[in-house]
């Protein structure tokens, strides 16, 4: 069953090169040999030093082992990264069908 992984922290130093960068799509294809990550979507706060994704894995299993692997281990012993902070969360089905969520089983459900 899918989950929704929450993850958010700030920049100690939001510059507009660090802004730019963090903004490129080639930043991007790591995640796309992340275990069971079936979508990402990328947050930031408008230029702001407040910046977050939102992730869909295929399971639990899967989020917790992103959680424990190194590109969060990266995050948490960055110089330029503070106050992460990241939630699973189940996803509740029935009014995320209502609201056309993007999450597979939904749309495998309605079929």
């Amino acid at each position: 069953m899918p989950v929704m992984l929450q993850v958010n922290f700030e920049y100690t130093n939001m510059s507009p090169e660090l802004h730019a960068a963090n903004n490129a799509p080639e930043r991007a294809q790591p995640f796309l040999a992340v275990q069971g990550l079936l979508w990402k979507i990328w947050l930031n706060t408008g230029g702001g030093p407040k910046v977050g994704g939102l992730y869909c894995f295929a399971s639990r299993g899967d989020a917790e082992a992103y959680l424990a692997g190194p590109i969060v281990a990266r995050m948490k012993t960055a110089p330029t990264i503070a106050h992460l902070t990241t939630q699973i969360y189940e996803i509740t089905e029935g009014p995320s069908r209502v609201t056309h969520a993007p999450v597979p089983f939904l749309a495998e459900a309605a079929e």
